[in-house]
């Protein structure tokens, strides 16, 4: 065999596999990206109906990453529909808000009566301590892979103390 003949080939097959080896090295860099993004003491208000139509999701979306993000939207196999926003009232009418971009390591806190993970129509009936997978989707196209917690009230000194009295 003449190594002249093989070096064209050999180059060639060389540069036809960069694109490849490229593809393969970018989830990895993007999966680091996504986690510098992350939903820390998640959870969903379990519902005192037996088959509610939605629940809601609260937390904290943190941003720890070098760069602004922006949170688009959300999806769980556990439910058939997930939004992130706040609903307000103007004017006698309500409004959605979206949830606006996180500045670089900044956060977003998802509670009761503010932005919140709306999660309408659930697959089947979710029991108190069950955790429920979710995803965070991001502008950028990266996913945020999050667990939520079902609980009956929200995580906090007053709920995990039973001794724990309201003053008036």
């Amino acid at each position: 065999m003449d190594i002249r003949r093989l070096l064209p080939i050999a180059i060639a097959a060389a540069l036809a596999a960069l694109p490849a080896a490229t593809r393969a090295a970018t989830p990895a860099s993007d999966d680091a990206k996504a986690a510098c993004v992350v939903m820390e003491d998640g959870w969903i208000r379990l519902s005192p109906v037996p088959q509610p139509r939605m629940l809601a999701g609260f937390g904290r979306i943190a941003n720890h990453c070098g760069e602004a993000v922006a949170v688009v939207g959300a999806r769980s196999p556990a439910f058939a529909e997930v939004s992130v926003h706040e609903t307000t009232q103007v004017d006698g009418l309500s409004r959605m808000r979206e949830l606006e971009r996180l500045p670089v390591h900044g956060e977003a806190v998802l509670q009761p009566g503010g932005l919140h993970l709306m999660l309408m129509q659930p697959g089947k009936a979710l029991a108190e301590g069950e955790r429920v997978p979710l995803v965070l989707l991001l502008a950028d196209g990266r996913e945020v892979p999050v667990e939520l917690a079902v609980r009956r009230a929200a995580p906090g000194p007053a709920a995990a103390d039973p001794h724990a009295h309201h003053h008036h």
